[in-house]
Formats: C-alpha cells, sequence, structure tokens
C-alpha cells in the first residue's frame, strides 16, 4: 500500500507540473496535494508539519498570481472590462486548442474585447500583448513555486 501511495505522490506533482502551465489543471494544488500525501505517508516524520505549512502558503500565493498576473499586464495598459473579459473567454477557448491556443487565444480574446470597446487597433494590439505578458509572467511565476514544493519535500526525504 506505502508503494502505491509513493506513485500518487509522483502522480500528483508531475499533473501538478503540467496544471500550472495549463489553465484547466489546479496545479499547484496538486503539487501540495503530493505534499501533504508524501507528509501522512510516514506520520510527519521526514516532511515536517512546519513544510506543509510552508507549501500551503506557496499555494495560496499561486492562486493570487493566477488571479493577478493576467489581469494586471491588461490593467497596466488601460485595459477596459471588455478586454479582460476578452482575455478569460480567450483563456477558455484556448484550452481546446492545443498548445498555440493556450499561448495566444487569451492575447487575442484580450485584444478583440479591447477594439470592441475603444475601436482603436493600436491600444487593442498594446492591451493584447500585455495581458499575454502578465499570463506568461504568472505561469512562470507558478512552476517556480511547483518546482520549489517539489524541490523542498525531496531535500526533506533525502535528509532524513
Amino acid at each position: 500500500m506505502t508503494v502505491f501511495l509513493w506513485i500518487l505522490v509522483v502522480v500528483l506533482m508531475l499533473v501538478g507540473i503540467a496544471g500550472a502551465i495549463l489553465p484547466a489543471i489546479p496545479g499547484v494544488t496538486l503539487v501540495f496535494g503530493g505534499v501533504v500525501l508524501a507528509a501522512w505517508i510516514d506520520d510527519f516524520t521526514r516532511i515536517p508539519v512546519w513544510l506543509v505549512v510552508l507549501c500551503a502558503g506557496m499555494t495560496i500565493v499561486a492562486w493570487v498570481i493566477d488571479y493577478v498576473a493576467a489581469a494586471s499586464g491588461a490593467k497596466a495598459m488601460g485595459a477596459s472590462r471588455l478586454a479582460i473579459v476578452g482575455a478569460l473567454i480567450g483563456t477558455l477557448v484556448g484550452i481546446f486548442t492545443g498548445l498555440w491556443g493556450l499561448l495566444f487565444m487569451p492575447l487575442a480574446g484580450a485584444a478583440i474585447g479591447e477594439f470592441i470597446a475603444r475601436r482603436n487597433v493600436i491600444h487593442a494590439g498594446k492591451v493584447g500583448m500585455a495581458t499575454w505578458i502578465g499570463l506568461v509572467v504568472g505561469t512562470a511565476a507558478k512552476l517556480a513555486i511547483a518546482f520549489a514544493m517539489i524541490g523542498a519535500v525531496v531535500v526533506a526525504l533525502a535528509l532524513r
């Protein structure tokens, strides 16, 4: 049974890494689930409670980043409400259109929303690009948090 649980830990963490990139999967939350399960398997002896609490805090930071990153990029360019809605719709459509859709549909959605709101192609392009940069920075930060959590668990397991 213990071997199965450790396999589940690894699966949770690997799917969590993918989820840090793919918006449909709660990435860092799954990595945190792996951390909790890994700690629980040996009664928190090799992975102490304080490390689980630290990872919980990192998970909360990742949630905040997820919601703030794209919006802050758009807001920095003075995006309209329609641009933000467009970015959200673009993100949702991008989930079903593969890697290129995930990368560029939020940009297109924000630009289209901004163009509808203001009828200015140049400004719409700037808002779309700023939204996209925000998404990329947010994704990079979530990946960094996921790898930091996994690294902390690996170090804790190796030290004991």
